[in-house]
């Protein structure tokens, strides 16, 4: 089983820490590690290093550190424009999204989202996302944390305007498929996912700098469906 993963705010320049706060009790009374066990240090920029356990306090780990490396970001990075959904099913998305490797993900309030973020509710409900992808990324080991963005969503507009030259929008009646539509070699690429209520005209008139597809002939859930065509693109990006 490989070494858990805890982050840090910066990686210190010396070889001994004392990992404290939330992720020093994870790790002291959650996963109840014991000196000589090992882990592993990241700050959830591309820094990573080994550690092994020395000692074990209260809501404390007393660390020595080994090797350090440093993962370049992900070229191109993968970008979902994720349609704000009701219940758990946005929060199931962004933790499936990000184990399979999302680099940014933005919420979207589209005109069929059957939940609205509005006021104070809209923030707490994009905090929920983005602590849902750091524990989904520590999870998965991922030395990048995924970008949880919208203040707290973004609205159709704003989606339009961030859609480039490789933008894509999952869509039923598409008839281009994301297994063999061209990707770019660097940069990023944008995929946009509807809400329940699927994508209105309107809002794919507005994205006419996206090129729909589709992956297949099943209507995926909109908790699924970023899951999918991520790896559909991580598997032809070589990410796989």
């Amino acid at each position: 089983m490989s070494a858990p993963m805890f982050l840090v705010d910066a990686l210190p320049a010396g070889d001994s820490f004392v990992l404290d706060g939330p992720e020093g009790h994870h790790a002291a009374t959650v996963q109840r590690l014991r000196a000589g066990e090992t882990l592993l240090l990241s700050d959830g920029r591309g820094t990573l290093a080994t550690g092994q356990v020395d000692s074990v306090g209260k809501g404390t780990v007393s660390v020595s550190l080994g090797a350090r490396s440093v993962v370049p970001a992900p070229d191109p990075r993968l970008v979902v424009v994720q349609g704000i959904a009701k219940g758990d099913r946005g929060e199931l998305a962004v933790q499936a999204m990000t184990e399979i490797g999302v680099d940014e993900i933005l919420p979207w309030a589209a005109s069929r989202s059957v939940a609205q973020w509005r006021g104070d509710r809209g923030f707490k409900a994009r905090d929920k996302w983005a602590a849902t992808a750091r524990e989904a990324a520590k999870q998965a080991r991922r030395p990048w944390l995924p970008v949880v963005g919208g203040d707290p969503d973004c609205s159709t507009k704003q989606v339009a305007a961030r859609l480039g030259a490789s933008a894509f929008v999952l869509h039923e009646e598409a008839t281009e498929r994301l297994t063999t539509v061209p990707l770019p070699a660097s940069g990023e690429i944008v995929l946009v996912v509807g809400p329940e209520g699927g994508i209105s005209d309107a809002e794919l008139a507005a994205f006419d700098r996206a090129t729909p597809v589709r992956l297949g002939r099943e209507v995926l859930r909109t908790s699924t469906a970023g899951v999918a065509a991520l790896s559909v693109l991580s598997a032809r990006l070589g990410r796989w």
